[in-house]
């Protein structure tokens, strides 16, 4: 019989799993019980419709024995089983699973039937731990077995073979052991029972494997004309269940700890670290009834802002999965949630279309997002520390959220939301901003920026700082439009520190300003000129303090909203690119803004240096990108050497 060779991408991988490149090689199990289950949950669902599969739902098992004289580990299920077709397009190719050739088959199947992807990347981790891998299997509807056998990624052989039953075995030939390695602790009965319990207790199908249990015998003995009678203790195997069945979400909340919540969600959902919050839910109605098990993540995963990463919670109908990931039961703002939710109202051959108009699923995904809402207000509530971590990983989804369709969840959203305060030095609520407000505070003042480092040197919060007035330091990409969605907190306007009035001014300081810029409009409308269309206005500042001049705006885009623009390029595709009236604005208090005026009296050449210098430091302050530094250096040396 040929030897058939793996395709080289498969070799290569094979190859890594071979070497042991992954360092918890006791996931092995758990991938080929997994793999296991699917093929039950295949023919479990084919028997829903065909009466010749002749087993309930009781009948299916997984069984794992262990052979310590011939070093053998076997994982059988009695599940759909493969032919030599399906073992050479599924273990011939690794990353390749029958699960698409089964709904193909299977048409009227829901989208996201319950298969994790029988024998894709999780039955090539036994190489790891084995040196020789046989699987024996018969497809349903089949005479006659098939045994594929591979020592590594040299290749690999199909067979026809004998098995009276439809299912498979999975025939482990463990490795030798080394002074580094014990791979005969997997042929341990307790160390099988550990990794079932630590991966595998939620399998709905039974896992049976042999228990040694002790029993007392009595052994009688004869001595010449007496009997005598001893008492000893025997040890004996007995096959059983070993894993709970009842999936974790099922249980009563006093049968199952966090930390076994955790490890769930874990293991489930790939997660690095704990939840920073876990919500049950056991909801009976008239409209629906269904249990749901969430996870708040504290870290987002790899490829969370990534196309590749899909939202949704795991939908079950009395424990049988109908999608692998239901993005209806959560809104866009919550995406990050992981979990499941089962109920027993929810057809099993319910459709895809179906669950989109589904009356018991608005209600559901209603009712989960107040929940989710609930828990992380309690989470703001009871510990700032671990929300804090939450939320600078999924804060900006929360304001995306709140930006979403014109704002209708912004009142939802908008007490989950967290700023930097550059009074207090951490993140605080909006809520917790307005009660700290001195009495004669007008507004919720803010600023956008790169850093929370530039935005402490921002020349427009000066005199802000110098009230007593604290300063909301924002620095996403997105909060300039965040900030003007809210508009109003608790009745107070959010008022960017580039904004033409921070209500800071008495009246009499107010008039003072206006003769100010009277009596220099000529020297502003000569900056206008000479800055050649760069800004479309000048003006005496009414903020600044020891800073000699600031880039400000007017109308409706701000600098920050251009930076966004230019990065996002969503709206310049269409429209162009979208500029801020740029305002320059000077302090008439400043050495240099005094130098700036004698030069506009004497020299005008030398006053429009002045006036390109000057903006350019304002650029520059804004944190923007100057239009040629070297024409700005140029200038420099011109002024300073003159």
């Amino acid at each position: 019989m040929a030897k058939k060779q793996f395709k080289s991408e498969s070799k290569r991988l094979l190859d890594l799993m071979i070497g042991s490149i992954y360092t918890h090689r006791e996931i092995f199990l758990r991938e080929l019980i997994s793999n296991a289950s699917d093929a039950l949950d295949k023919l479990r669902y084919i028997s829903l419709t065909d009466d010749k599969v002749g087993l309930t739902a009781d009948d299916f098992r997984i069984e794992i024995t262990a052979d310590k004289d011939a070093r053998t580990l076997t994982i059988t299920d009695n599940g759909v089983g493969m032919t030599a077709e399906d073992l050479e397009n599924n273990l011939g190719v690794i990353a390749r699973s029958g699960s698409l050739k089964f709904k193909q088959e299977h048409a009227d199947a829901p989208d996201d039937v319950d298969i994790i992807g029988q024998f894709g990347v999780g039955f090539y981790s036994a190489f790891m731990v084995a040196k020789r891998v046989t699987v024996l299997s018969r497809a349903y509807g089949a005479d006659a077995a098939n045994l594929w056998e591979s020592a590594g990624s040299d290749g690999y052989t199909i067979a026809p073979a004998e098995r009276e039953t439809v299912g498979t075995d999975v025939v482990l030939y463990l490795r030798d052991d080394t002074e580094d390695d014990n791979f005969s602790e997997y042929l341990e009965e307790y160390t099988i029972h550990d990794l079932v319990k630590k991966y595998s207790d939620y399998i709905t199908h039974p896992i049976v494997t042999a228990v040694t249990k002790s029993r007392r015998v009595e052994e009688t003995h004869k001595h010449d004309d007496h009997e005598h009678t001893e008492t000893k203790w025997e040890d004996y195997t007995e096959t059983e269940v070993i894993n709970s069945r009842v999936p974790v979400w099922q249980r009563a909340k006093s049968e199952v700890t966090d930390e076994q919540l955790n490890e769930f969600f874990r293991d489930q959902f790939g997660a690095e670290e704990d939840a920073a919050a876990i919500i049950r839910v056991a909801a009976e109605g008239a409209a629906v009834s269904y249990k749901a098990l969430l996870f708040v993540p504290s870290t987002a995963p790899y490829d969370y802002f990534t196309r590749e990463y899909e939202p949704g919670l795991r939908l079950y109908s009395s424990g049988v999965l109908i999608m692998e990931k239901c993005a209806s039961l959560l809104p866009e703002h919550f995406r990050f949630v992981r979990g499941v939710v089962d109920s027993a109202d929810l057809s099993l051959n319910i459709s895809r279309e179906t669950l989109q108009h589904d009356r018991q699923l608005k209600t559901i995904a209603a009712n989960l997002e107040k929940k989710i809402r609930t828990e992380l207000e309690r989470l703001l509530s009871a510990d700032r520390d671990g929300y804090a971590g939450f939320f600078r990983a999924f804060g900006i989804q929360l304001k995306y959220g709140l930006l979403a369709d014109y704002g209708v969840n912004k009142d939802n959203l908008k007490d989950l939301l967290l700023f930097y305060s550059a009074k207090s030095e951490k993140l605080i609520t909006a809520a917790e901003y307005v009660a700290a407000m001195p009495e004669e505070q007008k507004y919720i003042y803010y600023a956008c920026g790169a850093s929370l480092a530039a935005l402490e040197k921002l020349p427009q919060a000066e005199l802000l700082r110098k009230r007593g007035f604290d300063v909301l330091y924002l620095t996403d990409e997105i909060d300039e439009f965040v900030a003007r969605q809210i508009g109003l907190y608790d009745e107070k306007e959010f008022r960017s520190v580039t904004s033409d009035d921070l209500g800071l001014l008495s009246d009499e300081e107010t008039r003072d300003a206006e003769v100010a810029e009277e009596a220099n409009k000529p020297l502003l409308d000569f900056i206008v000129e000479s800055l050649g269309g760069k800004i479309a206005a000048a003006k005496i500042s009414k903020k600044l303090v020891s800073a000699a001049v600031c880039l400000t705006t007017q109308g409706g885009v701000t600098l920050e909203m251009e930076r966004y623009f230019a990065a996002t390029r969503q709206v310049t595709d269409v429209m162009g690119e979208v500029k801020a009236e740029r305002v320059l604005e000077l302090n008439d208090g400043h050495e240099v803004f005094n130098k700036l005026k004698a030069a506009f009296e004497a020299d005008k050449a030398r006053a429009a240096l002045f006036a390109e210098l000057l903006y350019g430091q304002a650029v520059l302050m804004a944190g923007l990108p100057l239009d040629d530094a070297v024409r700005y250096a140029e200038i420099t040396n011109e002024l300073v050497g003159a």
